[in-house]
């Protein structure tokens, strides 16, 4: 009886988030995990195995949308006399990060973490103000090398919670060096074949098709990468990722598989692992230390950004963009409750430091996206706001 229970609260929360999302106007993950937590602490929402199988899923399955999502043609708007400047915010950045958790004494958990990123917010703010903006067009092309270098950070910060500094971490390093080199020669092998017999594309994914072989290919290809990194002892996010890195680079006019990838997988398996990470906090163990330690975290990600921004970008951009730039690049939630969750589940961080950087990730979202709009509108730019189609 207990799994009927669990089975409808999750999939009553699936079905009602878009709805509460648009009704109250905040991020669907954060809606996602608040019901969890809720869920969580009435006991409708427990450690069941399965779950835990499938919301693993779901984040695999949340890398390899990320994957799908990158658009390295963005990285060309990086115009030649801007390279030394991203370089040098990027430095900043993870600098900064190590000066805090020195100063501090944080664990590595968090020099991980206050710089990571994620382009899910990113793509909201774009929904909303549109590509025009140049603020939001750097912060977009910013976006995607910080989530490649994110997903790398993932990796090796995945293979030293397992194996630790010792001689297995250094050929864990070593081998992921060698299966990167490895994708980008397979990568470029790839691009040079279909250049040079472009109608193996059709053959793979044909334009008239009824037998779905274009899921059936992206599948087996997530798979399979997933599986090879599993027998090379290598965090498999990176197999999920190459997965959709893959098809965004070769197959990116097949928006229509696109849409099918991103609508099983925002649309059920994401969504579980969100909530599920929701439920594992206890709502009723959060004291003012948590909430202290979330508005450190919130505090830390904003100043680290606005810091490497004005140093990088200021003459660039001016005063008012590169405020809405550092702001806009400060909402990595997705990234940083994978993280946390990683950190927790190796013993890393307590679960007081679980508990914070799941609320931080929630709080962190909502109060920037009010802070950007507000801002828009007091800096003058009002008039280009877009309006979000429910």
């Amino acid at each position: 009886m207990e799994k009927i229970y669990l089975i409808i609260t999750i999939s009553s929360i699936i079905m009602l988030s878009p709805m509460i999302s648009q009704l109250i106007k905040a991020p669907i993950v954060v809606v996602e995990i608040f019901f969890g937590m809720l869920a969580g602490f009435f006991g409708l929402i427990y450690g069941d195995n399965m779950l835990q199988i499938v919301s693993k899923f779901g984040f695999l399955y949340l890398m390899f949308l990320a994957g799908l999502e990158i658009n390295l043609k963005l990285v060309g708007v990086i115009r030649k006399d801007l390279s030394f400047n991203v370089a040098l915010y990027f430095t900043f950045l993870y600098s900064l990060a190590a000066i805090a958790c020195v100063t501090f004494n944080l664990s590595v958990v968090y020099l991980v973490a206050l710089p990571i990123f994620s382009l899910g917010m990113l793509m909201m703010l774009v929904k909303e103000y549109g590509k025009d903006e140049p603020w939001l067009n750097l912060a977009l092309s910013i976006g995607v090398v910080g989530e490649v270098i994110s997903i790398l950070a993932l990796t090796i910060f995945s293979g030293w919670l397992e194996f630790g500094f010792n001689l297995s971490f250094v050929t864990s390093i070593l081998t992921l060096a060698a299966v990167i080199f490895t994708i980008i020669l397979i990568l470029n092998f790839f691009k040079i074949l279909f250049w040079w017999y472009p109608e193996l594309k059709t053959k793979i994914m044909p334009d008239a098709d009824k037998q779905d072989r274009d899921v059936r290919f992206a599948f087996a290809l997530f798979f399979i990468l997933i599986a090879l990194m599993f027998y090379l002892k290598i965090d498999v996010v990176l197999g999920a990722f190459t997965a959709g890195l893959f098809l965004k680079i070769f197959f990116t006019k097949k928006e229509e598989l696109f849409e099918k990838l991103s609508s099983v997988g925002f649309g059920f398996f994401v969504p579980i692992f969100f909530i599920y990470t929701g439920s594992t906090v206890k709502i009723d163990m959060i004291n003012s230390d948590i909430l202290n330690s979330a508005l450190f975290i919130i505090a830390a990600i904003i100043s680290i950004r606005l810091i490497s921004s004005f140093v990088a970008f200021y003459k660039y951009l001016k005063l008012k963009q590169t405020i809405l730039f550092a702001f806009s690049d400060s909402m990595p939630l997705t990234f940083l409750v994978a993280i946390s969750t990683l950190g927790f589940a190796h013993g890393v961080i307590n679960q007081n430091e679980y508990f914070a950087f799941i609320l931080a990730s929630m709080i962190d979202g909502l109060l920037l996206m009010i802070v950007i709009r507000s801002l828009y509108s007091w800096f003058g730019f009002e008039k280009n706001i877009k309006p979000i189609n429910g």
